[in-house]
């Protein structure tokens, strides 16, 4: 976290809300017969790679890398590849009847809200908060679809999903009171305040991006809402940064750049692909709830941050909420 059309409440399939609609092949084939443990070692190295953007936009920061800049390196870096993907994809497949122009139009602004927007506001929300926390925040998109996707988009509401709200929240409660006293209560709660922002505009992306998914099938959808992304990281960089800020940046600063681009989000993004190819969806969404234990003890090792057992309680509740509310969806 399959088929060309987004599901109506997403599970936690990808250990990145981001890569929901970047890891779906067109249409998904059966898997492969024979031993599935390539496909399992695919979706797990996908995951833990995915779970470090965390630890490595904590990297870009102390070397000075603002949030505007990083965003535009981040998008401008990797765009290019998912664009190729996107016109190799037109090339074999053909144009679909469905793009015109309002159809471009509308994808490119679903891209800002879910690539852009969800990404600045979990970027600016690192700055405030540990990377396992942030990490916890994200997983709980699941729910706010269910909700949204209730309120606005006419979709049917289960109560299962309020109960898993209630434990996964919980979960959350006990890791904000933890961090509060690390990093203070002001900067906790913006920094949670802006990451949970993120998680209800990539929700709400879900949301918009099914039909429109549905209509162009997922790889040209991604090339043109990756497209709108980068168009609005980068014209923000130029109208809050000067260019002359590209020149100051570090040897060190730039190696993490690239090693956000292509290492925290190319990479995890075909591998979780590849592992489509060989497991069931419902597999890869069990290996994927591996990523919030991921980033803690990555967060432990390389940032030497503290991890005690209120951040594996609160995980665990996370972990149980997600799956709670997974299970009860794909019954």
């Amino acid at each position: 976290m399959s088929t060309p059309q987004a599901p109506a409440t997403p599970s936690a399939a990808s250990a990145d809300p981001e890569a929901a609609r970047l890891s779906e092949p067109a249409a998904a084939p059966p898997p492969a017969a024979g031993a599935p443990w390539a496909g399992y070692a695919l979706a797990a190295a996908g995951a833990i790679l995915f779970s470090a953007k965390g630890v490595i936009i904590k990297f870009a920061y102390a070397e000075g890398v603002d949030t505007e800049t990083l965003l535009a390196l981040r998008m401008g870096l990797s765009v290019p590849v998912y664009v190729a993907i996107g016109f190799m994809a037109v090339a074999r497949e053909g144009r679909p009847a469905a793009l015109d122009a309002r159809m471009f139009v509308a994808v490119l602004g679903v891209g800002l809200l879910g690539y852009w927007f969800a990404s600045y506001t979990d970027f600016l929300g690192l700055n405030y908060i540990s990377a396992p926390f942030e990490r916890l925040i994200l997983f709980t998109y699941p729910l706010f679809t269910v909700l949204l996707g209730a309120a606005f988009f006419g979709q049917p509401f289960r109560l299962e999903a309020l109960g898993a709200f209630a434990l996964s929240y919980a979960g959350l409660a006990l890791v904000f009171t933890k961090d509060m006293t690390v990093s203070g209560a002001e900067a906790t709660q913006i920094g949670a305040a802006l990451v949970l922002c993120s998680a209800v505009a990539f929700a709400l992306y879900q949301l918009l991006a099914k039909p429109r998914i549905g209509a162009l099938g997922p790889k040209l959808f991604t090339c043109i809402a990756m497209t709108g992304a980068a168009i609005g990281a980068i014209v923000q960089f130029l109208i809050l940064r000067d260019l002359s800020v590209l020149w100051e940046l570090t040897t060190r600063a730039w190696v993490v750049a690239f090693v956000l681009a292509f290492v925290g989000t190319l990479l995890p993004t075909f591998l979780l692909s590849a592992a489509l190819h060989k497991i069931t969806a419902q597999a890869n969404a069990v290996i994927g709830t591996v990523s919030p234990i991921a980033t803690l003890a990555l967060a432990a090792v390389l940032l030497a941050e503290p991890v005690t057992l209120i951040d594996f309680a609160g995980a665990a509740l996370v972990l149980a909420g997600v799956g709670w509310f997974t299970l009860a969806e794909r019954k």
